[in-house]
C-alpha cells in the first residue's frame, strides 16, 4: 500500500524583490530542507507573486508552511489547493524553479492559479502551471 501524500499549492508575495543571487539562495536552501524532509515540489517566480507546489508526508509539509508563513521574505501567504494523494507529481525534484521571462504564458498561468473559483479549477490551473514548468524544463535540457 502506498503512503497518503499531502499536495498543497500556495502563493505569496515577495516583501522585496528577488534577484538571481537571492532566488539562488532562497533555491539551495529549500532543496536541502526539503530533501532531509522527504519533500518534492516546484516554485514560480513572477516578481512578486511566489507559487509553490509541495507535496510530502502531511506533517513534513505542514511544518513547512509554517515556516513559510513566518519567513520574513514572504507576505499574504494563502493556500489555494490542499489535497490527499498517493502519487507524486514531482518526484525528481526536491523543488523544482524554472524562471519566468515576459510572453512565456508564466504569468498567465500564475494568475490562473490565483483566482480559480473552486478546487477543481484550482486542480485543473495547478496541472497547467505543472505543465508549464515541465514544458520550459524540458527545453532548457533540450
Amino acid at each position: 500500500m502506498t503512503d497518503q501524500l499531502t499536495f498543497i499549492a500556495y502563493a505569496s508575495r515577495a516583501t522585496e524583490p528577488f534577484d538571481h543571487a537571492r532566488l539562488v539562495e532562497l533555491l539551495t536552501e529549500s532543496r536541502a530542507n526539503n530533501e532531509r524532509d522527504g519533500i518534492t515540489g516546484m516554485l514560480v517566480y513572477s516578481d512578486p507573486d511566489f507559487i509553490q507546489i509541495l507535496e510530502g508526508p502531511d506533517a513534513a509539509v505542514r511544518a513547512l508552511l509554517e515556516r513559510i508563513g513566518r519567513d520574513p521574505r514572504h507576505t499574504d501567504v494563502r493556500i489555494l489547493l490542499d489535497e490527499r494523494g498517493s502519487e507524486r507529481k514531482y518526484s525528481t525534484w526536491s523543488m523544482g524553479y524554472e524562471p519566468t521571462t515576459r510572453g512565456d504564458g508564466s504569468a498567465e498561468a500564475v494568475a490562473a492559479i490565483q483566482i480559480a473559483p473552486d478546487d477543481a479549477s484550482t486542480r485543473e490551473s495547478a496541472d497547467a502551471l505543472g505543465g508549464w514548468f515541465r514544458e520550459k524544463a524540458g527545453a532548457e535540457h533540450d
